[in-house]
């Protein structure tokens, strides 16, 4: 039985939430239901974010567009020509940016490809890349294939940086170390800003100086920080970052990733890339040249037109993160992850936080270790609630804040609590 002063009981999650100034936020969203209609505890933004209420708006005017306008929308008020252009700005203020060093295209894998084509120059002894481990596998498939067609052999040439034995989290020494100690042969490094695995964040800052000092280039993986943690790339002097936009930005499944050139390679337009029409120059794009003259922004590693209804539920969800600001999501961020800590540990002594427990270092997300967790999981989405598995025993839970409530998060623990393996079972 609890009271309205047990801060564990679900009285308390409800006092949290009637004092939460973003709790309106909640309502702009729209959040996944089970079959009767009834709203799910949705705790799976770090790998899929919730579909903004004005999404729907967007996409209809994107297809109206289409229907009245046919091909004229390019340059009719509908302003097809500039859509992605529409994104910079405020995607900018999320990672501490110029706009113009930004760009939206592609996917976020086939983005690392066309960064590494243009950064990754193995000459002489420089022929290695360093990563952090756990990596999600997508980025190092890439880094392995570009290792490949370099004909360079990634057990030699691919540096892993991982955990320690026994422990779950990378030091910030070990890879600085391993950065000092390659430093000869290092051409580049690709490391996480928020590992996906674990949900520990790294040092940008820090991590960029060492990679500098051992004169190699700076690629940060930014899929799960955009939106969920600061950032600011100008401040760190990163060289390129790419991420996806479907996570916390909410931009829908499969949604068009983007990319940070810092404006040292941005402006620069010898520096080598795969081109494609849409890199031209704008007030050149439509002459159909043969020769390609690359804009001279980061938008000179475009390389087609992208989707305007793709293009359309992104700016939707970046209209809220302007409108809210993040260092107010950071704050609630940090109570509603805390407030999930708080409850673990009192409720699951059987789960394992790999998470760091200094809020400076995880974002939205708690990654538990459970020697049951595939079991536990079905357990819990059966009784509402919306987690995921990542092999082989790892339940990621994300409270993320312009959506979730005290109450959901006291919800997914009161689930997982309810099917805790007692004693003789």
């Amino acid at each position: 039985m609890t009271t309205a002063t047990d801060p564990l009981g679900e009285a308390r999650a409800l006092e949290l939430d009637a004092a939460d100034p973003l709790a309106s936020y909640r309502g702009r969203f729209r959040l996944p239901t089970d079959a009767a209609g009834t709203p799910r505890v949705y705790l799976a933004g770090q790998s899929l974010g919730a579909q903004p209420v004005t999404a729907r708006d967007a996409m209809d005017c994107a297809l109206e567009a289409w229907a009245r306008l046919g091909v004229d929308g390019h340059f009719d008020r509908a302003g097809w020509f500039e859509a992605d252009d529409a994104l910079r700005a405020a995607t900018a203020r999320l990672v501490g940016a110029r706009p113009r060093e930004i760009s939206t295209l592609n996917t976020l894998t086939a983005n690392l490809h066309l960064l590494l084509m243009s950064f990754f120059r193995p000459s002489g002894r420089r022929t290695a890349i360093l990563i952090d481990a756990p990596t999600f596998p997508s980025d190092r498939y890439a880094v392995e294939s570009q290792l490949r067609q370099r004909g360079l052999d990634p057990s030699t040439e691919l540096i892993v940086v991982g955990p320690r034995t026994g422990e779950a989290l990378v030091r910030t020494e070990d890879l600085e170390a391993a950065i000092h100690d390659h430093r000869e042969r290092l051409a580049l490094a690709l490391l996480a800003g928020v590992n996906y695995a674990t949900g520990q964040v790294l040092d940008v800052a820090r991590l960029t100086d060492a990679v500098h000092a051992a004169g190699a280039i700076a690629f940060w993986d930014l899929a799960h920080a955009v939106g969920n943690v600061p950032v600011d790339l100008r401040a760190a002097d990163v060289d390129i970052a790419a991420w996806c936009t479907y996570k916390y930005l909410n931009g829908g499944p499969g949604s068009v990733g983007q990319i940070f050139v810092h404006d040292r390679y941005a402006s620069d337009p010898t520096v080598p890339r795969l081109a494609g029409w849409w890199g031209n120059e704008d007030a050149t794009r439509f002459e159909m040249a043969d020769t390609f003259r690359p804009e001279r922004d980061a938008n000179g590693w475009r390389l087609s037109n992208p989707s305007v209804f793709a293009l359309a539920p992104i700016a939707a969800s970046l209209a809220i993160f302007d409108e809210v600001g993040l260092p107010a999501l950071r704050e609630k961020s940090i109570a509603l992850t805390g407030y999930l800590e708080a409850l673990i540990d009192a409720r699951i002594p059987d789960a394992e936080i790999l998470t760091p427990r200094d809020p400076q270092w995880r974002g939205a997300q708690l990654s538990l270790r459970l020697t049951d967790a595939r079991q536990r999981l079905e357990a819990i989405a059966a009784e509402g609630v919306v987690a995921d598995f990542r092999e082989p025993d790892v339940i990621r839970l994300a409270p993320t804040p312009l959506y979730n409530t005290y109450l959901d998060v006291w919800r997914a623990v009161a689930a997982l609590h309810h099917d805790r393996p007692r004693p003789g079972t």
